[in-house]
């Protein structure tokens, strides 16, 4: 990626808030990378570099600055909406894939249905740097947040960033930092580690964030035993790696961060586990490119400027998702509810306290091999839907990737149809949420055809497929634009009645 040094400059002079997270500064004379907000002196422009990302700052020799801290800077606005291999690739390094060697490189090509050159060359294009360097100083970054946010032992630290042992750990920081780790934890104030195990953190977003419309969908389909709103926060139990564990997610508008408390028993799952909070609650996306796009159709214009902080909220798990899907065919969206909170208590994995008592949030959502194994006749509905459930548990169990993104929007969706009992809706909508697909759209949901009702005019789905030609490569979020309408109709004339 290609970034104009004066353009870079002037917004450096400026503190311009709309460009962090889009480019690092480097300074010559003291070889430490900033965000543009970073509130040190303005260094003079000769001694400036400016780069796409915090790893092609890291890779050209500089360091991270203490002061505005590059690890907490929104995430990935450089390439949004730019590859969405290189989005694809990110989310799966933020998962852990590449904490290992080099060879984990040609897997992630794989996976991603491209060559191991073609993948170099699409991190160097987008980010200035190599999927390797991208994954080691995530790993620092990570690490630097948890020094310096939690009350974590230093070798717990370790672990949780991904390092294969605290000696390497060790060495990092003081080669990057020519100091040990210990020496940038503050000496009080560390925002939180809890006692009773719990880590907490906070997610940065590039605002505008509608909160309140994330926690209304939420509390909308909240699975009873497995997670709940309490007032302001989000509260769920969460299958990592076979480990589990709960998460609570709370909003700090004023900190433009979502805080989000994880308690696990095993460190090690933390990058992951918060990989998919970022994806669930759609942290990383730039919602001023995406408002920007979307408003350019004077149809669809006038509710993306109500709206203009409206996020896709996105899935925990694909299977838990697919499982929805299915549970939700022909039924109310409470009739769903109450299907997926009987299949919960059927075979889902229970969760107890570390003193051993029950709690509210008693179960995990079960696992494809649990259901499979399940006896749905159980739960009391239709046999065709009890067939459907069982084939996507099979479909689960022969491919762990089958909610994954594939190279184009039509391949996932006909991966996903290929499925016994999910058709192009349910394939497209799992698409959306699981799979993260910015330009999923299921045009036959009707939701999205009373939303775009104008006057007594409801378009087909053929009609609305077509309009939303015009959406791409954001459909995603225009769905979640008409969805919000077909709400705030529906709430407007039940309140005239």
């Amino acid at each position: 990626m290609t970034l104009d040094p004066d353009v870079c400059y002037r917004a450096l002079q400026a503190r311009d808030a709309r460009f962090d997270g889009r480019l690092f500064v480097a300074v010559t004379t003291t070889k430490i990378y900033c965000r543009p907000v970073c509130p040190a002196s303005l260094a003079k422009r000769e001694h400036c570099r400016f780069y796409p990302s915090a790893a092609a700052a890291q890779e050209a020799g500089f360091r991270p600055c203490l002061r505005c801290r590059p690890e907490t800077a929104p995430a990935h606005g450089a390439w949004n909406g730019t590859s969405n291999t290189v989005s694809r690739g990110l989310a799966l390094i933020a998962e852990g894939t590449l904490d290992g060697d080099d060879a984990g490189v040609e897997r992630l090509a794989e996976r991603l249905g491209v060559g191991e050159r073609q993948l170099r060359r699409l991190f160097q294009q987008h980010l200035g740097a190599s999927p390797i360097a991208v994954a080691q100083t995530r790993r620092v970054l990570f690490a630097k947040q948890l020094i310096h946010e939690t009350r974590l032992p230093m070798a717990e630290v370790a672990l949780a960033a991904g390092f294969g042992s605290v000696r390497r750990f060790n060495e990092t920081f003081q080669h990057l930092y020519e100091r040990p780790p210990s020496a940038l934890r503050r000496a009080k104030g560390a925002n939180v580690a809890l006692a009773d195990g719990g880590v907490t953190v906070r997610l940065r977003y590039r605002p505008p964030y509608d909160f309140a419309a994330m926690l209304a969908f939420l509390r909308h389909r909240a699975i009873d035993g497995v997670e709940r709103v309490e007032g302001e926060r989000y509260l769920r139990t969460l299958r990592h790696d076979d480990v589990l564990g709960t998460v609570e997610i709370a909003h700090a508008p004023r900190a433009t961060s979502l805080v989000a408390t994880l308690r696990f028993p095993n460190v090690r799952v933390l990058p992951g586990v918060i990989a998919r909070l970022r994806r669930a609650f759609d942290v990383d996306v730039d919602m001023e490119t995406v408002t920007a796009h979307l408003r350019r159709d004077p149809w669809l214009a006038p509710l993306v400027a109500a709206r203009p902080g409206l996020r896709a909220a996105g899935a925990w798990d694909g299977f838990e998702l697919g499982v929805r899907a299915v549970l939700g065919q022909q039924v109310s969206l409470a009739a769903a509810r109450t299907l997926c909170g009987k299949l919960v208590r059927l075979c889902g994995s229970p969760l107890r306290a570390p003193d051993g008592t029950a709690q509210p949030l008693a179960f995990a959502f079960p696992t494809p091999a649990e259901v499979h194994g399940a006896k749905l006749e159980a739960l009391g509905m239709p046999q065709a839907r009890r067939r459907a459930l069982t084939a996507l548990a099979t479909a689960a169990l022969d491919d762990p990737g089958l909610f994954q993104p594939l190279g184009s929007i039509e391949a996932t969706v006909a991966r996903l149809s290929a499925v016994s009992g999910l058709g192009a809706w349910s394939a497209h909508y799992i698409a959306l949420r699981a799979a993260r697909e910015p330009d999923a759209f299921p045009a036959s949901d009707l939701g999205l055809l009373r939303g775009a009702t104008r006057g007594a005019s409801r378009p087909t789905p053929k009609e609305l497929e077509r309009r939303s030609e015009r959406w791409r490569p954001f459909r995603a979020y225009a769905a979640e634009q008409l969805w919000a309408a077909d709400a705030a109709r529906r709430q407007s004339s039940g309140a005239q009645r």
